[in-house]
């Protein structure tokens, strides 16, 4: 029994070949040693199982591995057995030779199912539907299952037919110099099948235009640009796929009361310069009752202040985030001479020393204004 030839030899590749090179060189010899290019030579028979034995190891990263490391007597009770003739090297290599010769086994009859286009709906919602979440009608145009054929294209009461040219297979044979080439058929189109009567409401292309109508459930919390995916409610297959879904893209529009960072909100409120200076207690606005908020006494202009959990609801969640008060101290105009008066005693004050005095002013002011 002659000795085996090195994989490598075989391939006709240097040890360090790509998976590409590997590739494209056991391509080369498939298609000079191809039996139909060869018919009754033994010979290239046998070159063409040994091309096929060193393309399925060296095209595997761990069969090439312990190859590379232990010669032949590494692949020795690997599951590595070689080919028993051409018919089981076209079975092993269906994809190849489809992909290499437009032929092989592996195919099925017939087309493949495709499922369905995914279709986008842009929603625009209210600040208070995205905070409170909301149940919105919508109509969406998109194509659907013809409901008279039931998308089979054929007149009610008939079917398709198997097409005669392929016989429902989709693909015919032709003769290209030694090979045989599987094309589409050109009667059905790879269909397998024709509409010899075709459907009066959709003119046998089982598909209709519609308007659905959908309730979509928005979630308490959503943000501007959040995607919401409705599961088969895209455009139906083909060939038995499955239908494709909806996105719809929620737009929020701003509010005239909330600024949003996220999931906290946050109002601005303005207090007097008096008010800053001795504290001050008023309302907020929430998402549901007003709250009171008290700011201690010295409280500067841009202090915010932190109402926790009153914010918007976390997606898929029960945690809310909080709501930001922000304080801004508007400087008083169109002073009388009485207030310039007293503000100018107050900068004087507030040069002097000990503090004390600052203090006393304020007391005084605040006595003569309750007693006003």
């Amino acid at each position: 029994m002659p000795p085996r030839k090195d994989y490598y030899e075989v391939l006709g590749t240097p040890r360090d070949a790509s998976e590409q090179e590997i590739k494209r060189a056991y391509r080369k010899l498939a298609f000079k040693y191809h039996p139909d290019q060869n018919p009754g030579d033994a010979e290239a028979e046998a070159s063409f199982k040994e091309a096929a034995e060193a393309y399925e190891v060296l095209r595997d990263p761990e069969k090439r591995s312990r190859y590379d490391r232990f010669g032949f007597e590494g692949l020795a009770g690997n599951g590595f057995r070689g080919f028993s003739g051409p018919d089981d090297i076209f079975s092993t290599f269906s994809d190849i030779f489809g992909e290499f010769f437009g032929f092989g086994g592996g195919r099925s009859r017939g087309p493949r199912p495709q499922p369905g286009v995914d279709l986008r709906y842009d929603l625009r919602i209210s600040f208070r539907e995205a905070a409170k979440g909301a149940n919105i009608a919508i109509k969406v145009p998109r194509k659907a299952t013809c409901p008279d054929c039931s998308g089979s294209g054929a007149k009610p009461g008939t079917g398709p037919e198997t097409c005669r040219q392929c016989g429902g297979a989709g693909q015919v044979s032709q003769s290209q110099g030694f090979f045989r080439i599987a094309v589409t058929c050109p009667v059905c189109g790879g269909r397998g099948s024709i509409i010899a009567n075709p459907c009066a409401k959709c003119g046998g292309v089982g598909i209709v235009r519609e308007t659905r109508e959908l309730s979509v459930r928005i979630p308490a919390g959503v943000d501007n640009g959040s995607r919401l995916r409705l599961r088969g409610e895209g455009e139906p297959g083909r060939h038995g796929g499955s239908h494709g879904d909806l996105y719809v893209v929620v737009y929020v529009d701003k509010d005239e009361t909330f600024r949003r960072q996220g999931q906290d909100l946050v109002i601005t409120v303005e207090i007097s310069f008096i008010q800053a200076a001795l504290g001050h207690k008023f309302k907020v606005q929430t998402l549901d009752e007003p709250v009171s908020v008290t700011v201690p006494k010295g409280t500067q202009s841009g202090e915010v202040f932190q109402l926790k959990g009153l914010g918007l609801p976390y997606l898929g969640g029960t945690h809310k985030g909080d709501l930001l008060v922000e304080v801004i101290v508007k400087t008083p105009l169109g002073l009388s001479k009485r207030q310039e008066e007293l503000l100018r005693e107050f900068a004087r004050l507030e040069e002097e020393k000990p503090l004390k005095k600052v203090k006393n002013f304020f007391k005084k002011a605040k006595d003569k204004a309750m007693g006003d």
